[in-house]
């Protein structure tokens, strides 16, 4: 069955949506982009019947996730509800400390070890980076007015930036889904496994460790992710990448029962974090 609700729409102009939507009126100008749509069952959360409510796990709002350390990933038990869906007001920055920076430095390599070759120009010794505060206790890092990464307090893990991914994507665990579930995903929608079991989705080959691991030739991530790592979201036929997020169950189990929740709040190309100016 093929459902579709759209339950109210946000006028979005995003620059990297347009290569997501080629033929749509972003490349020419600004577009009504669904605030949530119910999809078609299999690649996002569909109730079964309509007529039932409420819905088992709305759009609006998010289960209690409690996931446990898993190596250098701390608990993500406070993560936003929606992440950030909506608007996104532009707030002051501050200065960080240089004691500061290091250590965000270091917090960023343990998570993300493929960005060693390249953490001189993402975090300069001698930069200067800021922090700005957004709502539900989320911090934004910032570098000379691009976005570098956040995080949900200050023991979360760090995530990218998408802005970031796109520099060095090659530098970030990833899994891709198809193309059914691209439009679900840029709505904000839950990403549910039958998006990456199908044929035009990725899960990791698991031939991998994290001392080698990277993409392979069949365009798969070479190691098994565990639920609580964080995750790029790449899209079958597409160059760039369209959310990040944490993975809710690890890819090893999406395989193993296709079904479920993968990634429920995500950073999303045309989001609020996507649209918020930073200069």
């Amino acid at each position: 069955m093929f459902v579709i609700i759209e339950i109210s729409c946000v006028p979005t102009l995003c620059t990297s949506y347009c290569s997501y939507h080629p033929t749509s009126p972003l490349s020419r100008g600004a577009v009504n982009l669904p605030r949530a749509q119910l999809a078609i069952a299999g690649h996002v959360d569909c109730p079964s019947k309509l007529s039932q409510a409420p819905i088992s796990r709305p759009l609006h709002a998010s289960p209690s996730i409690n996931t446990k350390d898993h190596n250098t990933h701390r608990s993500i038990d406070h993560i936003s509800d929606r992440m950030f869906k909506k608007e996104i007001t532009t707030a002051p920055k501050s200065k960080l400390k240089s004691s500061v920076q290091r250590g965000l430095r270091q917090s960023l390599l343990a998570t993300y070890p493929l960005l060693n070759p390249y953490i001189d120009e993402i975090l300069p010794k001698k930069g200067s980076l800021e922090a700005m505060k957004l709502p539900d206790r989320c911090t934004l890092y910032v570098l000379d007015a691009q976005p570098l990464f956040f995080q949900h307090d200050v023991s979360a893990t760090l995530l990218p930036h998408l802005r970031l991914v796109h520099r060095f994507p090659a530098a970030f665990p990833s899994i891709r889904i198809d193309r059914g579930a691209i439009r679900f995903v840029l709505s904000g929608a839950t990403l549910m496994a039958p998006g990456l079991t199908s044929t035009g989705g990725r899960l990791p080959s698991g031939t991998g460790s994290i001392e080698d691991q990277g993409l392979d030739d069949d365009d798969r991530w070479t190691r098994e992710l565990e639920k609580g790592e964080p995750v790029v979201v790449r899209a079958e036929g597409k160059i760039e990448a369209c959310a990040v997020g944490f993975l809710v169950m690890g890819t090893k189990e999406v395989k193993e029962k296709g079904k479920g929740p993968v990634i429920e709040d995500a950073h999303y190309l045309g989001d609020g974090l996507w649209k918020l100016t930073t200069d």
